[in-house]
């Protein structure tokens, strides 16, 4: 499909992680489904992109992906839905990704799962765009507020990123939208399975691009954080009509 003028490309949801953090929360429910504020999390995040303009969307599933694609369906909130299952075994995100790059297409943006991000979507596009890099990543002020800062930027690249082992002085955290092309997913290190690395030389060669987020993120990776991000999204006003098919 080809990408028009001001519309998103398509975006790619990482949803296959087994949400051992969340304990019996998510051990017959995979984490998307996990009821916030009275419906199950994935239909807040294809709410939030279907206002902000996305068209399509791969998910890649795989601990109970079968559930996440029977009670999503293949439209939701006037969102087009394509699914890639994870192989037998962890492939990590890099590996996922690349197992869906046929629904994807050579230009994406991705999420991750767990996540609720208040951002300009098409804003942070059309910089990525304007910029030439192969690779966006979204990040946000941080100075230590939501656990350790792992980037650091210019105001137009990312020139550092290490998740593993963030040295000192750094004050921006990955936000957790990003974007790639197949020119970006072609410098990854010979067999690297997860995306971190993949940034860390990105951010290295000059070659990816950032964009300033100025909303914190929420997420429901911990039962703590499951909480407070329910309490958010409760806040939120009526949630848009969706024409998809039943959940419940």
């Amino acid at each position: 499909m080809t990408e028009q003028a001001g519309e998103l490309p398509p975006i790619c949801i990482l949803a296959g992680g087994l949400g051992t953090r969340l304990g019996a929360i998510s051990a017959e429910v995979p984490k998307a489904l996990v009821e916030v504020a009275g419906r199950p999390f994935i239909f807040h995040q294809l709410e939030l992109l279907a206002a902000n303009g996305a068209r399509r969307i791969v998910i890649c599933v795989g601990h109970l992906g079968s559930l996440i694609e029977s009670c999503v369906g293949p439209a939701r909130y006037g969102l087009e839905i394509a699914y890639s299952s994870d192989a037998p075994g962890l492939e990590g995100t890099l590996g996922a990704i690349r197992r869906a790059l046929p629904l994807l297409g050579e230009r994406f943006l991705y999420l991750y799962g767990d996540t609720y991000l208040r951002i300009d979507y098409r804003g942070a596009n059309t910089a990525w765009n304007r910029s030439g890099a192969p690779a966006l990543m979204c990040v946000l002020h941080n100075a230590g507020r939501w656990g350790a800062s792992n980037a650091a930027f210019d105001g137009r690249l990312v020139t550092a990123y290490d998740k593993e082992h963030p040295p000192a002085g750094l004050c921006y955290i990955d936000y957790g939208l990003g974007g790639l092309t197949n020119e970006a997913l072609e410098l990854a290190a010979p067999g690297a399975r997860d995306l971190a690395g993949l940034h860390h030389r990105l951010a290295a060669g000059s070659a990816l691009c950032g964009y300033e987020a100025t909303e914190r993120f929420y997420e429901i990776g911990t039962p703590e954080a499951l909480a407070e991000t329910g309490q958010f999204l409760a806040s939120l006003s009526r949630p848009i009509p969706d024409r998809g098919a039943p959940w419940f």
